[in-house]
């Protein structure tokens, strides 16, 4: 026997089992269409044919969904979800009564569903019942396992598509779905007694679950929602390229599940990242924008896209389509030549060594340069933080429209999707530099170097991440020792800037160095005096540290590109040698490297005149001290 379940909404207007398909049909149509969501379930621009199928299955999860959540006894709610699971199975052995399933048969039917993602969700509605709090982020991922991922891998199954690269692609916009909802959700969550963000992330934050319960917005909560609305972004990235991949009369629909979700992340930043007080919503005005803009990216892409034994080289190869159809050669060219005239305008030790690469690389690095300098400039420009803040959200929002292939909203962006595309350069790379920009924006300061190497790895370990890319790696090893020397760069500039730093507000040794060495923050202006050189040595140190070991990744790209490679990392390292020539005074003129110093630099790698043994500058070695080991941390 049923229980009983008339008090549900989802109930209301509910034909009696054993109906006729077509009253069934006209029931899920009407629960498809009458329900707020973020995005409707059906666009005008699916195909027609697709329509009742989305209704179908849009009733099933709705269903599955409000049995879990709109029910207050837990153990009443289990008792419905083995209710559901049970219609289910007869459903599959051929005999659906439920009016949901009447009409879902057919679908079923049609589109050879296997009943395996149907039974998935219910796992995930019956977690709900016992399971509160998830303690890492593994579990949380694990969750959305069964969550969210079936419902893509459903929806691809009504449009035709059956392979695994397809559904990988699928899985990873799913799972970013669901995370955005939760972080978009937390305040709702908290009434039914429920949080998804995980614990050791609160943890990480110096939180707890009772500041949370409180809703006590802080800079802690913040910096946490900040992490999870990054690595939420990351994985929408990875599975971008599923729009390509699928034919031209879908793309629009599944195009928007990943827009929609990206713009509720915007909405979260928009807010500040508060979602504890008021949750961020989309507006009418934001969804048809996105609309816009996904129906001039199909306009693009035009052309069809049909299921085949070739799907997974397809979805490799269609985030790469996408952004080079949205432009067109011409508009590109130019581009690349206003990427050009900001790299060279920047004159920065960056700009010269492009000159020792093939010409397409120096066009790929000049596009990343200037993407990168944008950046900066946004976190740079006059005004206060909010304003910062959005400007970086901003450069955020057009990065993920680059990767879906939108290249309108500056300049530089046809010729930046372009080289990532070429490169096959992970978006991750590009949200986790902006997040470095924006800890410029909110932390003046780093109590540990733990901390300081986050940020370091943010600003330019991802530098060496992104460029790796454009000179050709194939050693697994490559992107740890490019992220070292990027920073042992960064090290660099923070000990050569450490009194303008310091007049800007900001320093960037940690606290417990300087506490180690008993320094004031204000000691930081200079002079120069014993303890401040004590205080250098064991940063230079330190940095000398992850020269060598960054240095190794000359030798592990391509051939074409080490005499390039060679040329950073030596500048860059007579810039520390010659810090250490100085005596560490950083409190006069700016160190830097003679005109004639740096030709020569660029002459030898052009000619050839160095080996890997030789690519730093050599440096007085009585002045070495034995610095901290400094913990291995690969990005990602």
């Amino acid at each position: 026997m049923a229980p009983t379940y008339a008090d549900l909404e989802v109930a209301r207007e509910l034909p009696p089992d054993n109906c006729s398909v077509a009253d069934a049909e006209r029931y899920t149509r009407r629960l498809a269409t009458g329900h707020y969501e973020n995005f409707n379930v059906v666009s005008w621009l699916l195909p027609k044919r697709l329509h009742q199928h989305f209704y179908n299955l849009y009733a099933y999860c709705r269903w599955a969904d409000d049995l879990g959540d709109e029910v207050s006894d837990p153990q009443r709610a289990l008792e419905l979800l083995n209710w559901w699971e049970e219609e289910l199975r007869a459903c599959y052995a051929g005999k659906p009564k439920h009016p949901v399933f009447v009409a879902l048969a057919g679908t079923i039917r049609a589109c050879e569903i296997p009943m395996e993602p149907f039974a998935d969700l219910l796992v995930a509605f019956r977690q709900d019942q016992t399971v509160k709090r998830y303690e890492t982020w593994d579990d949380m991922i694990g969750y959305c396992r069964y969550s969210a991922n079936p419902v893509g891998r459903l929806v691809l199954y009504l449009c035709g598509y059956k392979d695994a690269e397809r559904q990988k692609l699928s899985d990873a916009t799913c799972t970013a779905l669901q995370l955005a909802n939760f972080w978009q959700d937390v305040s709702r969550d908290l009434k039914i007694g429920r949080i998804y963000i995980p614990l050791d992330a609160l943890r990480a934050h110096g939180l707890e679950f009772a500041d949370i319960e409180a809703q006590r917005f802080s800079g802690k909560y913040e910096s946490l929602m900040r992490d999870l609305v990054l690595r939420t972004r990351a994985l929408f990235a990875v599975g971008m390229p599923l729009a390509a991949s699928v034919a031209a009369d879908l793309r629009v629909d599944i195009e928007m599940f990943s827009r929609g979700g990206i713009a509720v992340l915007d909405a979260i930043e928009r807010a500040g990242y508060n979602t504890l007080e008021k949750r961020p919503s989309i507006g009418k005005t934001t969804q048809a924008k996105l609309l816009g803009r996904a129906l001039i990216g199909r306009m693009r892409t035009a052309g069809p896209v049909r299921p085949s034994e070739n799907a997974g080289a397809d979805a490799k190869n269609s985030a790469v389509h996408a952004t080079r159809a949205a432009a067109t050669p011409e508009v590109v060219d130019a581009s690349y030549d206003e990427c050009k005239r900001v790299a060279r305008e920047s004159a920065s030790n960056f700009y010269y060594a492009f000159y020792l690469l093939p010409e397409q690389k120096r066009r790929g690095l000049c596009a990343l340069y200037a993407y990168m300098r944008l950046v900066d400039d946004a976190a740079d420009e006059p005004g206060d933080v909010a304003s910062k803040q959005r400007g970086l959200s901003r450069w955020r929002a057009l990065t993920d429209a680059a990767y879906a292939g939108e290249t309108s909203g500056h300049a530089i962006l046809p010729a930046f999707a372009d080289t990532c595309s070429r490169y096959s350069i992970p978006a991750r790379y590009f949200h986790d530099l902006i997040s470095g920009a924006e800890m410029d924006l909110t932390e003046p300061s780093y109590a540990t170097f733990d901390r300081l190497r986050e940020y370091c790895y943010r600003v330019a370990g991802t530098v060496g991440l992104t460029c790796i890319h454009v000179f050709g790696f194939h050693d697994q090893r490559a992107p740890d020792v490019a992220e070292r020397l990027g920073i042992a760069f960064q090290l660099t500039n923070i000990l050569r800037d450490l009194r303008a730093d310091y007049e800007m507000g900001r320093v960037y040794l940690p606290q417990e160095d300087l506490d180690r060495f008993g320094i004031r923050a204000e000691e930081l202006a200079g002079p120069v005096s014993p303890r401040i050189i004590q205080l250098m040595e064991f940063e230079a140190e330190r940095a000398w540290k992850f020269y060598e070991e960054g240095a190794e990744i000359v030798g592990l790209v391509e051939q074409d590109s080490r005499g390039a490679l060679f040329a950073l990392a030596r500048t860059y390292s007579s810039l520390l040698a010659a810090i250490e020539a100085r005596g560490y005074d950083v409190f006069g003129p700016r160190v830097r490297l003679k005109a004639s110093e740096k030709f020569g630099i660029l002459v030898r790698a052009q000619l050839g005149a160095w080996s890997e043994a030789n690519v730093l500058e050599k440096r007085d070695r009585d002045r070495r001290r034995t610095g901290r080991t400094v913990r291995s941390r690969r990005a990602g």
